[in-house]
């Protein structure tokens, strides 16, 4: 589990261990939730489906449907449903490593997701996901408790090493030798 204040380069770390992994043939799958600008200024988050590049808008400052709110973003949670939760089920079939890039406030408004992050973590396939830094949230305590669960505090200066290490250490894991 990676986790970090906002800005410490999660996602950014994420991004490059899926990179290094697939360069070397390794099947990834599960969702990134890149976020989408206009004029410099953050406006959504997309969801994007590792194996399917199936995308979809999951939260946005003007989303045009009811829905509940995480500070000025209206989340669409049938949109997890859809793309997230399925993504994370079909990484669990066909996956070597699954990616849940984030389990965070509006990702957990879909019990779907919710249940399908559950069923990942009980998987035997190594995961690697991004989680707040502080919540109160019980699943997401519940995974920082995880006796198989290690929690890494990133920064944004120390983004390739911790890329390199843990693209080794998954790779190991993948091959049996948890090393």
């Amino acid at each position: 589990m990676i986790t970090g204040p906002p800005g410490s380069g999660k996602s950014t770390l994420i991004s490059c261990v899926v990179s290094e992994l697939t360069e070397r043939g390794v099947k990834v799958g599960g969702v990134v939730t890149p976020e989408l600008r206009k004029h410099g200024r953050r406006v959504a988050f997309l969801m994007r489906d590792l194996l399917t590049g199936e995308e979809v808008v999951i939260a946005s400052v003007s989303l045009g449907k009811p829905g509940p709110r995480v500070s000025k973003y209206r989340v669409d949670v049938e949109a997890i449903d859809r793309v997230g939760a399925k993504a994370i089920q079909l990484a669990i079939k066909l996956a070597d490593v699954i990616v849940i890039d984030e389990v965070g406030k509006m990702e957990l408004f879909s019990r779907n997701f919710s249940q399908q992050v559950v069923a990942a973590l009980e998987s035997n396939k190594p995961v690697l996901a991004t989680i707040p830094l502080k919540s109160r949230i019980p699943l997401i305590e519940e995974i920082r408790m995880r006796k198989d669960s290690e929690v890494i505090l990133t920064q944004r200066a120390r983004i390739q090493v911790l890329c390199r290490e843990l693209s080794t250490r998954i790779l190991h894991i993948i091959r049996g030798d948890r090393g």
